[in-house]
């Protein structure tokens, strides 16, 4: 359909002279006019295209007009087509019927009565005209419409998708960053742990020292009082070793930040022996923690890791010595451009060597330092960076040349009750020592003599008699053989292929009731398996009243307390 036809004037008056001289009529006013001589005729040129009909009713009399009346029921929504009627001189009342029907059936209909003046049919249908001419106003306004609404609706689709490319870009930058942070985090844990190898490596050799020079004595010693006064030295010395170990540990391990409420001042007054090896012998430390210091959210290894690595980095800013200051403060209702609410500020100061402003704008960077080739990473500050954003706290630097540096954790407070601050072995716990008595057959699975003989000793000083076997393989073949077994104790780390607990699993699927107890010198990296497998652990170095009770929880199948595994 083209824009020349939709103003065409088509004409139906067959009869007469009518049709002919009404089309002249209208091309001498400008107007296109085609004179249809059928019904058929008309319905196709309408489909064509039509500005506006004229009709003589008497062409439309006796004819079959359902095609006449399809055509107008499916025109578009913004069409109603104008028909101009030239009516008859006829009033019979049949007549009067048929011409409501037709105006009826043609909707938009303007009568002009026989006999009419050429000016007033040509006015009617220049008229008829303009009302079209509107009409197709509307189409075009509703074919901008829709085409504007398909433009936008490609738009939207373009946009969607740009936005998922770019929703799948962030999430593959964020993966990114949690593994950098990851990363990140892990190596600075091991600078941290490489910062403690000197202190920890003469603190050893000192406990050693105290172990094996006892054990020495021991054999020249008849006196009991300095017999048992040799004992106690070499316990609190084995006591503190089990204590650096479980420390390094927890630090070095992998793992997720897990949050809790914790006591601050507990905490990190639990560190004091740590710091202590890590710093020199002229850095003191001092603690500054008032009553009432309100605790705080945050997982507490990474909270000890991050004092850690402060006062260490304290230390290397005094090269001359100096006291390192650790403060804790209530902040009621602190807001500024930041945060708002109640903090509690946990501030590491030194009288150090201070930073000057360039390096403070650049102190939070990873892997930027001013310290020489292989003294420091770059990781510290970095770590302590995300570790409080991850505690939904902030972290703010004050520094002057000559006169120290002030590093403070902004932590937001927590409303819950602190847990036990998880720290190590108590040196000065009661120890109550089991009785001997008759309880049982164990099975020892140990692949190390000297740990194993020293299991069999303990055991048989609580009632137990022992069977030893050094794997896997064979304590399954001692099972076998239908040996008389009430309990297996197991090392977790073993040759031959099968650990500790692939041998608790098997156990388990051929003897279900079977009581098992695991033990490990490195506790944490099997807990998870273990607990899979519904086995208790019991982490080395133990005593042997805990010795005695972690076997009869394996043998009641009760939880067994792991608070000593930090």
């Amino acid at each position: 359909m083209s824009a020349e036809l939709d103003y065409r004037v088509l004409v139906f008056a067959p009869i007469g002279r009518d049709g002919p001289a009404s089309a002249e009529l209208f091309r001498s006013s400008n107007l296109e006019a085609i004179n249809c001589r059928s019904l058929p005729e008309l319905i196709g040129e309408m489909t064509a295209g039509v500005g506006a009909v004229f009709l003589a009713e008497e062409g439309l009399f006796g004819r079959d007009t359902t095609p006449l009346a399809r055509w107008i029921e499916t025109q578009p929504p913004w069409s109603d087509l104008p028909f101009v009627v030239l009516t008859s001189h006829r009033e019979q009342p049949s007549v009067l019927a048929w011409r409501r029907s037709m105006v009826e059936l043609l909707r938009n209909v303007s009568l002009l009565e026989r006999p009419v003046q050429p000016i007033t049919l040509t006015s009617a249908i220049q008229s008829a005209m303009r009302a079209r001419r509107r009409q197709y106003e509307i189409r075009a306004l509703l074919a901008a419409r829709e085409q504007t609404a398909q433009q936008l609706e490609k738009l939207v689709v373009e946009r969607t998708r740009a936005l998922e490319e770019a929703n799948r870009q962030l999430r593959i930058e964020m993966e990114e960053r949690t593994r950098i942070e990851e990363t990140l985090r892990q190596a600075q844990k091991i600078e941290a742990i490489g910062q403690l190898t000197g202190g920890v490596a003469h603190d050893f050799n000192n406990l050693l020292m105290v172990i094996s020079g006892g054990l020495d004595m021991l054999d020249r010693q008849t006196d009991l009082d300095r017999r048992r006064r040799l004992m106690d030295g070499m316990i609190q010395a084995a006591q503190r070793g089990a204590s650096l170990t479980r420390q390094l540990l927890a630090f070095s391990r992998r793992q997720k930040l897990r949050p809790e409420p914790v006591d601050v001042a507990s905490q990190i007054g639990g560190m004091r022996e740590l710091l202590d090896r890590s710093l020199r012998g002229d850095v003191h430390v001092e603690f500054d923690f008032p009553e009432g210091l309100w605790p705080v959210e945050v997982d507490p290894g990474e909270l000890e890791l991050v004092i850690l690595n402060l006062a260490v980095n304290a230390r290397d800013a005094m090269p001359n010595g100096g006291t390192i200051l650790v403060r804790g403060e209530n902040l009621p209702d602190l807001r500024d451009e930041q945060i708002a609410g109640d903090y509690v500020r946990l501030s590491v100061i030194d009288n150090g060597t201070g930073m000057s402003a360039d390096v403070l704008a650049r102190v939070f960077e990873p892997f930027f330092t001013t310290k020489d080739v292989g003294k420091g990473s770059g990781l510290g500050l970095a770590q302590v960076h995300g570790f409080v954003a991850q505690s939904r706290g902030t972290v703010r630097v004050k520094s002057e040349i000559g006169k120290g540096t002030s590093i403070e954790l902004y932590l937001p407070r927590s409303r819950k009750s602190p847990t036990r601050a998880r720290h190590l072995i108590e040196l000065n716990e009661v120890r109550t020592r089991p009785k001997k008595g008759s309880h049982g057959q164990v099975l020892v699975v140990e692949d190390d003599d000297e740990v194993a003989a020293l299991v069999s000793e303990m055991l048989a000083q609580l009632g137990y008699e022992v069977t030893r076997a050094a794997s896997a393989a064979a304590a399954l073949g001692a099972l076998a053989d239908g040996r008389s077994v009430d309990l297996v104790f197991s090392d977790i780390m073993m040759p031959g292929g099968m650990n500790g607990v692939e041998l608790a699993r098997e156990i388990k699927r051929r003897r279900s009731d079977m009581p098992i107890l695991l033990t490990s010198a490195y506790a944490e990296a099997a807990i998870h398996d273990a607990e899979g497998a519904g086995v208790q652990i019991l982490p080395k170095p133990y005593h042997i009243d805990e010795l005695a009770a972690a076997l009869s929880a394996a043998k009641s199948d009760l939880p067994l307390a792991r608070e000593r595994q930090g």
